[in-house]
């Protein structure tokens, strides 16, 4: 099965709000399963649970078919996502074009590598999908 992940704050963001739609739209033509991710950071105590994140995600954008949310724990956003893309073997990751920078400084940190797309493709064998606003 397909599947695509799509990291988002909590509570959405309007830039989130996009690319979360933009995820869906991807999951629907590539007949898809969908997970919808946050990370709570140990550090801002945070405790989002699966329901609100759900409740909210389907209060701004409606009910997404074959979604499943997850919360995660951790100390650095894009680290735990890519556990979270390399645990579920995803084919698809959507990003806001807003994280990009984020997601290669913190690729560069750990590898010194600028190309955040080109490491997710060689090192997890997904495509990054990159939405706008």
């Amino acid at each position: 099965m397909t599947l695509v992940v799509v990291p988002v704050r909590y509570p959405l963001s309007d830039h989130s709000r996009a690319t979360l739609e933009r995820a869906a739209e991807v999951a629907a033509d590539h007949d898809a399963d969908l997970t919808v991710l946050h990370v709570d950071l140990y550090q801002s105590d945070g405790d989002v649970t699966r329901a609100e994140l759900k409740a909210a995600i389907e209060g701004a954008v409606g009910r997404i078919e074959r979604a499943r949310y997850v919360v995660r724990s951790g100390f650095l956003v894009e680290e735990t996502i890519l556990d979270e893309v390399a645990g579920e073997n995803a084919d698809y990751v959507v990003i806001g074009r807003k994280q990009t920078s984020r997601w290669r400084r913190a690729v560069r940190r750990l590898l010194d590598d600028p190309d955040v797309e080109g490491f997710l493709q060689r090192e997890l064998s997904c495509e990054v999908i990159t939405a706008s606003p």
